[in-house]
Parts: structure tokens; sequence; C-alpha cells
């Protein structure tokens, strides 16, 4: 253990130690808590033990599942502390598989890693994170910053109930908005694991592609390549393909699709092998915009066919699938795992999922669950990452537009818009026939727009002389008191039984089918 005293530090130095300890100079009022992957959470937080969200079925899709009952103020790669003075001392790790801890007036940093590097600064937020973004640049690589593409993507109008008759006249209706990729999301597959198109598109996935190009935009298709359902043919097939623990179980991945999900061991050679085929395969169908979906999948906690850090086992396999689309390919990685991602990506998702409505008190007040979907989920975290914008497209999700389907009132949805422009990726995804006249115009004027933004304060930005000001999405919830506790700890266990899940599956499914009924 490296221990250094704060009346030691430069301004700004690099230290290499596998553990490393910081002695604080005074009490912090917030922490700087940095999520794990894509959904987990990223925030400024008081320094009181934190909730374990719930249900605990889903920790391995939304946390890192080795750490999610520590309660203390901790998060991977990287932790800051607030001073009451305003300035910050952050401790980062320059490599992959690194987490960092508050404890008894400490920041300390572990590194599963020999020899690792770790980067500390004092002072302003922005400046610290600005330093901190340019030593991650030199080590893992920046995407060139070219302009991102403007996406129209399937999911949050149509879900799983895509078909190629529904998605070819969607195309036609998109005519006239200034899009750049139109995107295929989840609904097109045989099943998760088994990549080829389903009975609802018999003209077979290249004839999509074609398709979409011949609306003059380039054809972008979802896939979640490192997880797969036990119904799966590839499961059935290659059961031994699957990450296990030092048992000889399973490791679970999670719960989606009213099913179990495992992780592939990206480090198999029949796996690689198989990830370079998919690639490829989507490649040739015509696809140049790939978003990899789950991705977290490929670094869980887990024995390998090779031994190595499961971080840097998930940042070989995305090499291996980037190299295999090509470099000409936009790859956009979600569920993904910050860190290793970065330089082999052209763009990050930084949050939660979107939805049509702000907060849910369940999944908020009861559950605690700050990764589930939901647009203040998605903005809270979003706005806790932007320092990530000088190495890789960040991905704020889609903007709201429409009032149809929608419960978010004007003002949320232009937070939601003002947060694209930030982040400078725009992308929606409703209906064109949701869209009024002047909803339709908005988002032609939402596309086409560029404006100038400066950044005022932690939560509030300047754009074209309007202030944008997100302090209204970022507060976390209370926790749950008395009774209260009691039904949200009964909540959280109904919400991990599977036969619970399926059986809520089938209504939402049912509103879907209804939903696509009318159109």
């Amino acid at each position: 253990m490296k221990h250094v005293k704060f009346s030691d530090l430069q301004e700004t130095s690099i230290i290499r130690a596998d553990q490393i300890q910081i002695e604080l100079p005074s009490q912090p009022v917030h922490y700087y808590r940095h999520g794990w992957q894509s959904w987990s959470l990223a925030a400024w937080t008081n320094l009181h033990p934190f909730p374990v969200q719930m249900p605990a079925i889903f920790h391995p899709l939304q946390v890192d599942v080795e750490h999610v009952f520590n309660q203390t103020p901790h998060g991977s790669w990287l932790g800051a502390v607030e001073f009451e003075d305003g300035n910050i001392l952050l401790l980062g790790a320059l490599d992959t598989d690194a987490h960092v801890f508050m404890t008894d007036g400490h920041l300390t940093g572990r590194i599963d890693i020999s020899d690792g590097e770790w980067f500390i600064a004092y002072g302003r937020e922005n400046l610290v994170f600005e330093r901190y973004a340019e030593q991650l640049g030199e080590r893992f690589g920046r995407v060139k910053k070219n302009g991102v593409p403007r996406v129209w993507c399937s999911w949050y109008s149509l879900y799983t109930t895509i078909d190629e008759k529904i998605l070819s006249r969607v195309f036609d209706e998109l005519s006239g908005l200034s899009f750049d990729v139109l995107q295929v999301d989840d609904g097109w597959q045989i099943n998760i694991g088994d990549w080829e198109p389903n009975a609802k598109f018999p003209s077979g996935m290249s004839a999509l592609a074609e398709k979409i190009k011949s609306t003059g935009r380039k054809a972008g298709l979802w896939l979640a390549p490192l997880i797969a359902t036990r119904s799966s043919r590839l499961f059935r097939k290659h059961s031994d393909w699957f990450l296990r623990n030092g048992r000889g179980r399973l490791v679970s991945a999670g719960f989606n699709w009213g099913e179990q999900l495992y992780a592939l061991d990206t480090t198999h050679p029949r796996v690689i092998e198989w990830l370079t085929a998919l690639m490829k395969q989507v490649r040739a169908w015509g696809y140049d915009y790939l978003k990899l979906d789950f991705l977290y999948a490929g670094a869980l906690v887990g024995k390998r066919y090779k031994d190595m850090p499961r971080e840097a086992a998930y940042r070989q396999s995305l090499r291996v699938m980037r190299e295999a689309m090509g470099s000409d390919a936009f790859l956009l990685t979600c569920g993904t795992p910050i860190f290793p991602a970065l330089g082999l990506c052209d763009a990050i998702r930084i949050g939660p999922d979107v939805s049509h409505a702000w907060e849910r008190h369940r999944d908020a007040h009861l559950l605690y669950n700050p990764s589930i979907p939901g647009t203040r989920n998605a903005i809270r975290t979003v706005a806790h990452r932007l320092w990530l914008r000088s190495l890789v497209h960040i991905d704020p999700d889609v903007a709201y537009f429409a009032s149809k389907e929608n419960s978010l009132t004007p003002e949320q949805k232009t937070l939601l818009q003002d947060l694209a422009y930030i982040c400078n990726f725009k992308a929606t995804s409703e209906l064109p026939q949701w869209l009024t006249t002047e909803e339709r115009e908005q988002v032609e004027r939402f596309l086409n727009a560029n404006p100038q933004i400066e950044q005022l304060d932690r939560y509030v930005f300047k754009l074209d002389g309007r202030v944008a000001d997100f302090s209204s999405a970022v507060s976390l919830p209370l926790w749950p008191t008395g009774l209260v506790t009691l039904w949200a700890t009964v909540l959280g266990w109904l919400g991990s039984v599977p036969f619970i899940l399926r059986f809520l599956k089938r209504f939402d499914d049912k509103a879907l089918k209804k939903r696509r009924a009318g159109l």
C-alpha cells in the first residue's frame, strides 16, 4: 500500500502502485460516485451509507456485483471528494480493473494489475476532470472527433414489436427529416444469442438495409453479442462457451426478456471466432452503424478460459469486434463498463435508458433504483459524465418531441433536448404519425441546430443565450423509513421472482401488441 499525505501532493501527480491511500486534509462535504457501466449511477452524493438498489435479480445488468453491497462511498476507477471551499481532490486510475473507496478520512485505490498508475489532482472541478481526461486519452486513446450521425431508432416507439412491414412504412414517412442513420433495434432476431432474422422479417436483414439506404440514410442495427438466454440455440449448442464461477456454475448476467441471461466467456478461442464472424456478417448485410448492447457481460466476475483481469478480458473482446467490423463502421457501445471501452468505440451511452415517464415512485423511492429506465435517472447520470466528451462521443439517449404516448412535460422534454445539444449526440425514436405538424418542425430544427454552449455552473449551461438548468433532475430521493421500509423490502423481493417478472411482462407485451395493431 502506497501512503500519500495531502501536504506532499503537487497540483497533479501520477503514482505507480497496486494500492494507494491518500490522507484527506479535512472532512469533505460530497463524494463523486462513478458507476461501473452505462446504466450505473454517477453522481455527487453526501457521505452517508448508500442503500442497495433493488431488485437484486437486476444487479448483474445494472451495477458491478463485486461491490454492490458496499454502502460506503466508492466507485469504479475513480473517486473524488468536494470540500467546503468548492475545491475537489480526485484519485483516478489510468488502467482498467480499478476501484476507489472513501473510508476513515482517506481515499483508497485498488487495482487488479501489477504496477498500475494513479492520477491525483486537486483544484477546481472542471480543471481537475479536464486534466484527468487528458491522461486517460493518452493511455486509452481518443476517437476521431468528427460529427456524430443524427439517428432515428425503433426502440422507444415500437420496442420488440417491430416487423418488416411497419419499419418499411416508417422509413418512408421519415422522408424530409434530417436523419443520417435509421437504426433497427431489438425485435428483429430469432432469440438473444441467435442473431438471425426472425419470421417477422421474411425478406432478411440485407433487404432491410437496402430499404434504409434507398431513403438516402445509413443502416443501423442493434445486437447484444455477449449474452444469451437459456432458450437460445447458441446456449443449447455451446453451453461450454459461457462464463462460470469457481464452482463450475453459470454466472448470471441478469434477467430480461422473461429469461435468465448468461455471459459468454470472451477469452474462449471459439467465442472469439464466433464474435468475429458475427460482426462480419452484420457488415455484409449492409449495416454501417452498430449499437452493441448489454456489453457488461464481458466483464462479469468469473473463471475464464484464459486467466486475466475481467475488464481487460472485455476490452480484448471489444477490440476483436472493432477490428472485425472495420474502422469505417460507427460503433456505439451501451451497457458497457466505461473505461475499458475508451479508445475502441466511436460513442458510449453514458446513462440509463430514458422513458416516456419522468420518474416512477416505485422505482425511485421504494426500490431506490437509479439505474432503471427513466428520464430523471438518465439526465442525472449523464450530467455527471459530461467530462468524458473530450475522449469519445457521448450518447445521452433519445430526445422526445411528441405528446402522444408520452407523459413528460414540455419542460422535461426540453431538458432532454438540451442535454442532446450539450453532448452533441442527437437521436429520436418517435413514429412520424405521432408527430403534429408543429412537433415535426421541432424535430427538424433540433436535428439541424448547433447552439453555442457555455457551462456556467455544475448543472447550469447557456445555449445561445438561453439558460438550461439540470438541477431539478440530479438530486436523489430520500430513503424509505418506517413501515415504508418493510413494504420496499417486500417489493424488492417480489421483483426478484422470475415468475412474477414473466407475469408482468405479459401485460407489457399485450399493451405493445395493441399499440402495434393500431398503427
